[in-house]
């Protein structure tokens, strides 16, 4: 159970996150790596913070991560990843080689996460990857896993999870409905939690845990009204993670969580 103390610590990292998402620290050389709808917002906001957007690669140009060289990247603080499920791995895999601090927002690859956690460690790399990075959806699971503790025992009520996105979203179900689908799985092992995906229209994102009970339904859900709350957490992500040394997640520097 959270105790006051942890809901408040957690609270005020949130509120640290914010504060620094309309404040400007270390001017940063950010290399973008993926220029669709995602990285073009972050390189934009980035400007705004007066940061410099060192360069673009665009996936015309960067099969197998081809285009990821030395020469390109030499003296970019932070790269940032938004690109797609088939892409990213490779693209990964290049950025640890040339040692530069990695975001990305890509999914559909965890799979894989282990041997890029191997590869990270070996080289002394800094990696931060999230489904999300929107905040109240961290907070939206962590309200999720403590409902789902409650709801363990009772099995009158049918769990289940729901998660709409726009038309062009690639991997389905999403991220973040695959990561809430784990921890609650983690939090009540007496029961499954399907979901069900999609996808349609222009719809950022919205997730929704429901328990349907004979006579009462129960729903938690959070619902992105705009890009930009992912946009400016991505960026916070990349102006944290230099210096740092490790596989992280968005959690990491929400709520300082250990790896």
């Amino acid at each position: 159970m959270w105790s006051a103390d942890c809901i408040r610590s957690s609270s005020d990292r949130a509120d640290r996150v914010g504060s620094q998402e309309s404040g400007v620290g270390t001017r940063m050389r950010i290399a973008m790596v993926g220029n669709g709808r995602m990285g073009k917002a972050v390189a934009d906001l980035g400007s705004q913070r007066g940061h410099s957007i060192h360069t673009v690669v665009d996936s015309s140009d960067n099969a197998g991560g081809r285009a990821l060289t030395r020469e390109r990247l030499a003296g970019a603080d932070v790269v940032i990843e938004f690109t797609r499920p088939e892409a990213v791995v490779p693209n990964l895999e290049r950025l640890i080689e040339l040692g530069i601090p990695t975001v990305t927002g890509t999914t559909g690859w965890s799979h894989a996460l282990p041997r890029i956690t191997g590869l990270v460690e070996a080289r002394g790399g800094a990696l931060l990857h999230a489904a999300n990075f929107s905040i109240g959806v961290h907070l939206f699971l962590r309200a999720a896993r403590e409902l789902s503790r409650n709801f363990s025992g009772r099995p009158e009520f049918a769990a289940s999870i729901r998660e709409e996105h726009h038309a062009a979203k690639i991997d389905s179900p999403s991220g973040t409905a695959l990561l809430l689908q784990q921890r609650l799985g983690d939090s009540d092992r007496s029961r499954s939690f399907p979901i069900t995906s999609v996808r349609t229209g222009t719809v950022p994102g919205t997730h929704e845990l429901v328990y349907e009970g004979p006579h009462e339904t129960v729903t938690l859900s959070h619902v992105a009204r705009d890009r930009e709350a992912f946009v400016a957490g991505a960026l916070a992500a990349a102006e944290w993670l230099p210096g740092k040394i490790g596989v992280f997640t968005f959690e990491h520097l929400l709520f300082g969580e250990t790896a």
